[in-house]
């Protein structure tokens, strides 16, 4: 029953910052989605007779990669293949199934929060057993292997039924097991939050409004806050997952939830509105009348955790990714526990997590989570900020503003430019990092550049190296500027720019962000000539 097909290499198959994504039509090459699949396969050891999980967001293409996935994984050896009913698993859930039923590792089918859809966006990425990204030596190993590959095996019987719960034996003896993909997931987040508390707060007339984006986390939302919690019918708006979400961008920002955003701020808002996006890992957090940052959502959470049963010991420490602002380190700081800044990538807070040096992890790109699993979780960001309004009684607004009372608020912007030319690009970081030695002294208006370098990570526990992971401009009094490439699109290439200032004062909290940052925003335009070797007048996206 098991064939092994000859194929030729790809040579275009490195993983980025969270697996392989490329444009649908590139993974339709004959062999291309095999040919990695059998690369990570063949890069892996000790798996035969093991459990895989799989499954995606359900955007375009998935199902049929689903298919060719559950045949090779048979063919491989592996004894039990374990799927979302439809196909369907959001990240966060993919990564707690791996974790409860002790798989081997997973294979997540989605490209995140970038679109979907026949000529859109779809990716493949590997999750090792501690239900985490794959780390940077099997990625490694995987794309080496896919420069080389001359074959692939796959098993020769119809298609599987991916829409009946159950188990069936394959030809061939392996297991399959397609399971309900939400309820794992929602009796997790019933163990860590109150969920008694969330009701009661609800049937006082609380308001929710949460946008699932026609992504994975509608049916997650539908069950958890409307059939478990109590929200009236309609809280959970766009609950369908759709192969093209819609035609929507599945980012979970003020600029993609535009209809939500519009709401919040109006005269009649909910009390609480929240979104996700693709694959379930990110979230949205609006007050009536306030947008939180992902940065001040990070620290506010890890500032009042205590207050859900699941973290009511305390947080062992707080990992974020080196983008994000600096409003978490007040945090630990004042709480007397460990922080820690890694690359971007949600792999690199796994062995901090598994280390258990690190309770609440975070990243600037509305990426939130804890070390109930390994990846970041949209909706249990959402559960944990529900969990503190009702046992603190008090607004969104209200705890935002007495966090920035106490800790201070960090002035925080995130500036895009998507599809630039990649030489271009290139090099405009080459020309920044030119730059590295001779930048601190200098002084751009009242701005004093303190110190400038090229962020390398030295990860504590296995003491392995990341270089080349953002270019830093540090002023003097705390304000910065960072400059990184982003490695989560699939055409052309992102420049993300991030911009801070830190300010101490509460009577200047109040500025609107974009003229808080002026002078830092003017800054990063003469440091990197960003308007002459891109020829962009301005950002894609402000974030």
């Amino acid at each position: 029953m098991i064939k092994s097909v000859p194929t030729t290499p790809y040579l275009d198959q490195k993983p980025g910052t969270s697996g392989l994504r490329k444009k649908v039509p590139v993974f339709q090459q004959p062999n291309y989605a095999e040919n990695f699949i059998q690369s990570i396969f063949d890069s892996l050891e000790g798996y035969q007779g093991k459990c895989l999980v799989i499954g995606g967001d359900g955007r375009y293409y998935n199902r049929e990669v689903i298919q060719k996935a559950v045949k090779m994984a048979a063919a491989n050896g592996f004894g039990k293949v374990m799927v979302g009913k439809g196909g369907i698993l959001s990240t966060p859930a993919a990564s707690h199934i791996i974790r409860k039923y002790k798989a081997f590792g997973g294979i997540i089918l989605s490209a995140s929060h970038n679109p979907g859809g026949p000529t859109e966006d779809f990716g493949i990425k590997y999750n090792i057993n501690n239900g985490g990204p794959a780390p940077e030596k099997i990625t490694d190993a995987i794309y080496a292997r896919s420069k080389t590959i001359d074959s692939y095996k796959i098993a020769d019987f119809a298609d599987v039924n991916l829409d009946r719960i159950g188990k069936d034996e394959l030809p061939g003896g392996t297991i399959l097991s397609v399971i309900d993909p939400v309820e794992d997931y929602a009796a997790l987040m019933e163990e860590l939050f109150d969920f008694g508390a969330i009701r009661n707060l609800i049937s006082l007339g609380f308001r929710i409004a949460f946008d699932g984006m026609s992504a994975v986390t509608g049916p997650y939302a539908k069950e958890i806050f409307e059939n478990r919690l109590g929200a009236p019918s309609g809280s959970v708006r766009n609950f369908m997952p759709l192969p093209d979400f819609g035609g929507h961008h599945p980012d979970p920002n003020p600029v993609h939830c535009k209809e939500l955003f519009d709401e919040m701020m109006g005269d009649d808002a909910p009390d609480f509105g929240a979104a996700s996006d693709g694959d379930g890992d990110r979230n949205l957090i609006i007050g009536r009348g306030i947008f939180v940052t992902p940065s001040d959502s990070l620290a506010i959470l890890a500032a009042n955790a205590n207050l859900a049963p699941g973290y009511s010991g305390g947080l062992a420490g707080i990992a974020r990714s080196m983008p994000t602002s600096g409003a978490a380190d007040r945090v630990a700081e004042k709480r007397g526990i460990g922080m820690y800044e890694t690359p971007t990538g949600w792999k690199f807070f796994g062995n901090l997590l598994d280390a258990g040096m690190a309770t609440i992890c975070g990243e600037e790109s509305s990426g939130t989570g804890s070390s109930h699993v390994r990846e970041k979780d949209g909706l249990w960001a959402v559960l944990l900020w529900l969990n503190i309004l009702a046992v603190r009684g008090e607004s969104v607004a209200d705890i935002v503003t007495q966090h920035w009372q106490t800790y201070g608020r960090n002035y925080y912007s995130r500036h895009d430019y998507e599809g630039l030319d990649t030489d271009a690009a290139n090099g405009l970081v080459d020309n920044l990092r030119s730059q590295l030695s001779t930048l601190p002294g200098e002084s751009f208006g009242n701005l004093k550049v303190e110190k400038a370098d090229d962020f390398a990570y030295h990860d504590p526990i296995d003491k392995s190296v990341s270089e080349h992971q953002g270019i830093r401009v540090l002023f003097e009094g705390g304000s910065r500027v960072v400059f990184r490439l982003s490695g989560t699109g699939t055409s052309g290439a992102t420049l993300r720019v991030y911009i801070e200032r830190y300010e101490p004062d509460s009577t200047r909290h109040n500025i609107e962000t974009q003229e808080a940052l002026a002078d830092l925003i003017a800054a990063a335009e003469s440091i990197a000539s960003i308007r002459e070797r891109t020829g962009r007048d301005a950002p894609t996206v402000i974030t």
